[in-house]
């Protein structure tokens, strides 16, 4: 594909990509780029058709009177001569540019009439490059980054200039295909030193990454040359193509400034071993283990009361509820859905000193870990998402708590049964004990025949009510006991899952959610920026 295809897509591209790379990558870097989208933006606004084409040189390099040589005007005074040299000078061959002009605020503008054949061109005589006065350098350096072409005049005794080579060709590399490098003054060297000098200056260029540059010698006081730079400059204006190739140069230089910054590394995404150390570390911080006790002790209590001896059980009452006691409803039953301000708070204690410590070092360690391999802005961009709703992470951790199914009322079934069971055998005990005290009341008080008392065994009927509920009660009490610890402990773990899972929910949603957010702000840099180179 050329250079010059489809620039909009890939200027778009290259917008996308800094969109996405914006606040994450150096500050130097991102204001070199926004100043790159805002020139190209600038020049798309005038048209194609017309051509810039920027003279620059050093001092005694011959690049004024190249300039004038070229529009066959003596508008540029060279040498000692020269006015105003702080000030670049226009030639318009054409149409009148002056919104053009403006743009590039270039003040001193001529419009030349269209007898040259260059039609379409603005040649700009650029202040000399080595000048000793900084506004004169700043001229050139301003203008090097608008125009369309640039024409880089040398002369045999400096075209080997570190300067020059330095400061403006080795920089300027990625756009060589919209270079031309000019040996002027070549009527001053004899015919077999100019070819050394012309192979010389093309090693140099091409060592330097400028193979795409053109490379003329020629003499403006002679002429030799010329026309074959006016060609050049003829074709470079029928083609229409110089501006669209310099400023996919400016995307191209741009994307390759930006591509270091988004890195290479590939990033699968939260290791899970960082993932599950979190959400450990979180719910011990949430306080689940406090919880889980909690439900055990109010599943035995809870059991104990329902089935226990009722002669004893209801001493269990005067004994708090230890979920109660943190403030957690025990007559829910589907889990209510996480939202802030819907539930109160529950009595849990805050997470503070080691445990928030131990917090932010898992917080972190799964940051760094996902982000290993990237540039620094983006791990510090991945180490922020990571943190970022840190200060209200322990409110989302208490109502993740305060919402979960505790699921105290399930499997309790079993205990209305044995509660009934336990108050048939105390009835049967009262009863018994009811007949003894009546008989005893009608033989020694009364001196009535007692009540008939049929016999099991030995013993008379009421003593094995007695006895029997009795030791009824309480062995039934102690198998339910049995029963009820088991159910504890299976409720306890069942009810762990379930706040592992709610404290999973709360670490994808405000830790882990936001860092994949981070990833793919990158991914989608990456993606934007291959379009864009």
């Amino acid at each position: 594909m050329k250079r010059g295809t489809a620039l909009p897509e890939r200027l778009a591209a290259l917008r996308e990509a800094m969109d996405a790379a914006r606040g994450r990558i150096d500050s130097q870097v991102e204001d070199r780029i926004d100043a790159v989208l805002s020139r190209v933006d600038g020049r798309l606004a005038f048209s194609g058709d017309v051509t810039v084409v920027a003279l620059a040189g050093a001092t005694g390099s011959g690049k004024s009177s190249l300039f004038n040589a070229l529009s066959g005007t003596s508008l540029a005074e060279p040498g000692v001569r020269r006015p105003t040299t702080a000030v670049a000078m226009a030639a318009v061959f054409g149409e009148d540019q002056s919104r053009l002009l403006d743009w590039l605020d270039v003040p001193r503008r001529n419009l030349l009439p269209d007898s040259t054949g260059l039609s379409g061109l603005i040649l700009l005589d650029l202040p000399d490059h080595d000048s000793t006065q900084r506004s004169h350098r700043e001229v050139v350096d301003r203008l090097v980054e608008l125009v369309d072409q640039f024409v880089w005049v040398v002369d045999p005794q400096k075209y080997a200039d570190a300067a020059l080579h330095d400061r403006y060709l080795r920089p300027l590399a990625a756009h060589a295909d919209v270079m031309v490098v000019v040996l002027n003054q070549v009527d001053r060297v004899a015919p077999p030193q100019r070819a050394v000098m012309v192979a010389d200056l093309r090693r140099l260029l091409d060592a330097e990454g400028l193979e795409g540059a053109r490379l003329l010698a020629v003499s403006a006081a002679t002429g030799e040359g010329l026309g074959e730079l006016r060609t050049e400059l003829a074709a470079l204006i029928a083609g229409k193509q110089a501006a669209a190739r310099r400023l996919a140069g400016d995307v191209a230089a741009a994307a390759e400034a930006l591509a270091p910054q988004l890195g290479q590394a590939e990033v699968d995404g939260v290791p899970g071993r960082r993932a599950d150390h979190l959400n450990r570390t979180l719910a011990v911080a949430a306080g689940v283990p406090v919880v889980v006790e909690a439900v055990r002790g109010s599943w035995r209590r809870r059991g104990g009361l329902a089935t226990g001896w009722p002669v004893v059980a209801w001493l269990a009452r005067f004994r708090p509820d230890p979920l109660r006691r943190l403030h957690l409803d025990l007559g829910r039953g589907k889990r209510k859905a996480i939202e802030p301000g819907s539930v109160n708070r529950t009595s849990l204690p805050v997470a503070h000193g080691v445990a928030k410590a131990r917090v932010d070092s898992a917080v972190r360690a799964l940051a760094t870990e996902t982000a290993e391999g990237l540039p620094r802005g983006w791990q510090d961009a991945v180490l922020a998402a990571a943190r970022s709703e840190e200060a209200v992470l322990p409110d989302h951790l208490d109502r993740a708590v305060a919402t979960t199914d505790l699921g105290t009322r399930r499997g309790t079934g079993w205990w209305t049964v044995v509660r009934v069971l336990q108050w048939l055998i105390l009835a049967a005990t009262l009863a018994g004990a009811a007949w003894l005290l009546v008989n005893l009341l009608l033989v020694s008080y009364l001196a009535l025949p007692p009540l008939p008392v049929p016999k099991v065994g030995n013993l008379g009927l009421p003593t094995v009510l007695v006895l029997g509920g009795v030791v009824a009660g309480i062995l039934v009490a102690l198998l339910s006991r049995v029963g009820v610890e088991v159910g504890a402990r299976t409720h306890a773990a069942r009810v762990e899952r379930e706040l592992t899972r709610a404290i999973a929910e709360v670490t994808s949603t405000y830790v882990i959610g936001p860092v994949y957010e981070e990833l793919g702000r990158r991914k989608r840099a990456r993606e934007a920026l291959k379009r864009a180179r």
